[in-house]
């Protein structure tokens, strides 16, 4: 008997899927080999609630929030969103292109959507994650490595420093390699 493939179409068998309008087909040819981590909160700081799913699936009342202003006609997605409770929401298939990382550089290559899988944490640079997000994403990241040749695991700040702090001070990327299991390489712009 056959075990069932942890991806079908770039969809993974075990998350909640809604698909988001908020993305567009890879470059011919390119490899998937990045996985870049996020931290999102909407409002900042306030965790739970409907925003970040309105937000990705392009609905986002932003007169709900003032801090939502600056957000009208936002087009932004992840592959992944890991929620606080540890829930996996998948909004953009692997195969296609998600719009998370923006502006980025990784190894001399630019334009990092191109060959990356975009993975948000529920959370802020001001607080820590909880142990069923790095459960959460210690059971997806091997599912995406033995599925994609994947070769780096990085955040936000890495390929846009200039731009971007998160996953944020807070994010424990020991804890992520120890429970993944994956090996050290992985993680090599967070050796400690």
């Amino acid at each position: 008997m056959r075990a069932e493939p942890a991806f079908r179409s770039g969809w993974w068998r075990d998350a909640l899927r809604r698909d988001s309008p908020h993305c567009d087909a890879r470059p011919s040819g390119c490899a998937i080999d990045l996985v870049v981590l996020h931290n999102i909160s909407l409002p900042p700081g306030r965790f739970g609630g409907p925003f970040i799913d309105a937000l990705f699936l392009g609905c986002l009342d932003t007169g709900a929030d003032q801090a939502f202003a600056g957000l009208a006609g936002l087009r932004v997605s992840a592959h992944f969103l890991v929620r606080r409770e540890g829930q996996v929401v998948q909004y953009v298939s692997c195969a296609q292109r998600a719009w998370h990382a923006g502006a980025s550089t990784h190894r001399g290559r630019t334009r990092c959507n191109d060959f990356s899988i975009g993975i948000e944490l529920e959370g802020s640079d001001h607080c820590a994650f909880e142990a069923v997000q790095y459960t959460a994403l210690a059971r997806l990241l091997p599912a995406l490595c033995a599925a994609y040749p994947i070769a780096d695991v990085v955040g936000h700040s890495d390929i846009a420093p200039q731009r971007k702090t998160d996953p944020g001070p807070h994010f424990d990327w020991h804890a992520l390699r120890s429970l993944s299991g994956l090996p050290a390489a992985l993680f090599s712009a967070h050796p400690r």
